[in-house]
C-alpha cells in the first residue's frame, strides 16, 4: 500500500513566496525530491486504460469527480470538481441553496501561465481540472495494479494532484509527461516540476528517464 507523505504541502513549509511565481518551491526541495523519485527507463504501456464510465467501458479511475472517497474533501457532499474550484478561486459565488457547493463565479490566477482568469459557469470550460500526474500515465507507470479504492482516492486528490487551470492549458497538456510538456510561462515551471514530483513521490509512482532529465535541468537552472 502506498504511504502518503505528509510532507509535501506548505503546512511543513516548502513553499517560497519570495520566488518569481506564487508556490516555487526552492531548489533544495527540487532536489531532494528528485533525489527520491524512482526513475524507470521509459513509460510503459500495459493497456486497459479507460476513463470513461459509460456502458461497456472500464472507468478504471472511478466516476469523473465522484465524492464517495476517501481524498482529502471526500464525502463532503460536494463532488470534486466544485470543491478544487472552491479551493482554488477567489472572490467565489455560489449556486443558492447548495451549501456553498457549487461555484458560479469567482477569479483566479493559472498556475501555469500566471493568467488572471474570470470564471463562469456559463462557460465553464474555461476553467478546467489538471491532473498533474495525469490520470493515463499514472496508469501505465503502476496505477494500474492498484485497487479502486486508491486509484479513486488518486483522481480525486485536491491536495496534491489537482488544480484549477486555464482550458486551453489543460488540453494542450492532455496526459503528457515533464518532457513533452511544460507549463507556456517559465515563471511557472519550478512550481510545476514541484508539483509533479510530489505526486509521484507521494504515491510511489516512477517517472521516465526523460521526465528526470527535464525536471534535473530545470533544477539546475532553478527554473
Amino acid at each position: 500500500m502506498v504511504t502518503i507523505l505528509a510532507c509535501v504541502l506548505t503546512s511543513c513549509g516548502w513553499i517560497d513566496n519570495e520566488s518569481s511565481a506564487p508556490g516555487n518551491p526552492t531548489t533544495t526541495q527540487l532536489e531532494d525530491l528528485l533525489n527520491r523519485v524512482s526513475v524507470v527507463d521509459q513509460r510503459p504501456h500495459p493497456g486497459g486504460y479507460q476513463r470513461g464510465c459509460k456502458s461497456g467501458q472500464a472507468c478504471v479511475f472511478g466516476p469523473a469527480w465522484s465524492d464517495d472517497q476517501d481524498a482529502p474533501m471526500g464525502h463532503d457532499g460536494c463532488d470534486t470538481r466544485n470543491n478544487v474550484l472552491a479551493q482554488d478561486l477567489s472572490e467565489t459565488t455560489f449556486k443558492p441553496g447548495t451549501r456553498d457547493c457549487v461555484v458560479l463565479s469567482g477569479v483566479m490566477t493559472d498556475p501555469y501561465s500566471g493568467d488572471r482568469i474570470v470564471f463562469d459557469r456559463s462557460q465553464a470550460s474555461a476553467v478546467q481540472i489538471d491532473h498533474v500526474y495525469p490520470l493515463a500515465a499514472a496508469w501505465d507507470f503502476g496505477a494500474s495494479t492498484w485497487p479502486m479504492d486508491l486509484r479513486l482516492r488518486f483522481a480525486n486528490d485536491t491536495e496534491l494532484n489537482l488544480l484549477a487551470v486555464k482550458g486551453s492549458d489543460n488540453q494542450s497538456k492532455g496526459d503528457s509527461t515533464p518532457a513533452q510538456w511544460l507549463p507556456p510561462n517559465p515563471a511557472y515551471h519550478c512550481y510545476y516540476a514541484w508539483k509533479y514530483l510530489a505526486v509521484a513521490v507521494s504515491y510511489g509512482l516512477p517517472i521516465s528517464r526523460a521526465d528526470h532529465t527535464t525536471l534535473r535541468e530545470l533544477e539546475e537552472a532553478r527554473c
